[in-house]
């Protein structure tokens, strides 16, 4: 949809093409090209890759390489991969060892998907993806973060340095910006560990303090030392919600079960500071879902967001999730 106006996938391929023609009339650098070249290509192949798993749900699990198997947040890692395998979801992480690892090999290589980066020095895939086709290989870490989050119904963040925290404050500011869809973000801790912890206080003690972040933008995520605790947070994120997406000036809210008329009230009273304008609705599929038959049968929420109060619409879901189950 661009300017009220649908356009086909012919079109969009037209208009790429238009583009590539202008690089050679505004003499663009050799360098640029070759990186829009490259970025293209990786993003075509993985587009493909992903493809054939669109139907299933999948974790991204970010964390140090540096990780031993002997290490505790390797061991938490390895029971989280399993946990979410074991409920039927795709475990993403960058391929490589460490964390990385740890989580495939409780995922298992059926459910494992690697996306790595190539770097100056080696960084080899681990033991699981190595072989496997679901394994893809890119250049550049912003086309990697892309693919990271694009089809992510999830994140989970353990211990690990500054890629680790990049990776953090990155899908945290997609949300905060609503540049992502909403999904649910884990910190996991070792057993009594304290680094995201303490990485939790420093965000309220000088962030938050400082007002540079709103109080509502710490309900984004959760920290936890506890794999269970970490997987039901994931898992509660869709115990209602199911997916959303902007219709014209509507946010359209999927719900795998009818919403009580009472939570609708609540809603109404309680959520009416994230409307642009109007109310809260119930419904059904839009005429503008219609490319999406499989979600045609689910009920709806309808209401004009702000674009802004991302935290409130958060926290939204969270009532959602309490309320309806």
């Amino acid at each position: 949809m661009e300017n009220g106006r649908k356009v086909t996938p012919d079109q969009l391929i037209a208009e790429m093409h238009k583009t590539v023609d202008r690089l050679a009339e505004d003499g663009a650098d050799r360098g640029d090209i070759k990186i829009l070249s490259r970025a293209l290509r990786e993003l075509r192949h993985s587009f493909r890759v992903l493809a054939d798993h669109k139907g299933t749900r999948k974790v991204t699990v970010f964390g140090s390489a540096r990780c031993l198997p002997e290490s505790p947040s390797y061991r938490q890692a390895v029971a989280f991969g399993r946990e979410m395998a074991g409920k039927g979801w795709m475990v993403i992480t960058g391929g490589g060892e460490g964390i990385m690892e740890a989580a495939h090999v409780g995922a298992g290589q059926d459910l494992a998907m690697g996306i790595n980066i190539l770097l100056p020095f080696e960084q080899s895939a681990n033991r699981i993806i190595a072989s496997d086709p679901k394994l893809i290989h890119v250049k550049y870490f912003f086309t990697r973060k892309l693919l990271f989050i694009k089809e992510s119904s999830g994140v989970a963040l353990f211990p690990g340095g500054f890629g680790t925290l990049d990776e953090a404050f990155e899908v945290l500011t997609l949300l905060q910006t609503g540049k992502g869809t909403l999904f649910p973000i884990v910190l996991l801790d070792e057993p009594g560990g304290d680094y995201w912890r303490l990485w939790k206080e420093f965000v309220a003690g000088h962030l938050l303090r400082r007002q540079l972040i709103s109080p509502e933008d710490l309900s984004f995520f959760r920290v936890t030392d506890d794999v269970e605790e970490a997987v039901e947070e994931i898992l509660g994120f869709y115990r209602v919600f199911h997916s959303m997406r902007y219709v014209g000036k509507e946010l359209v809210i999927r719900l795998s079960r009818p919403l009580p008329r009472n939570a609708l009230a609540r809603i109404r009273r309680d959520f009416s500071d994230i409307l642009a304008s109007g109310s809260f609705r119930l419904g059904a599929s839009l005429p503008d879902e219609e490319n999406e038959p499989r979600l045609a049968g689910l009920p709806r929420l309808i209401f004009r967001f702000n674009r802004k109060h991302f935290g409130r619409l958060r926290m939204l879901v969270d009532f959602l999730n309490r309320e309806t189950a």
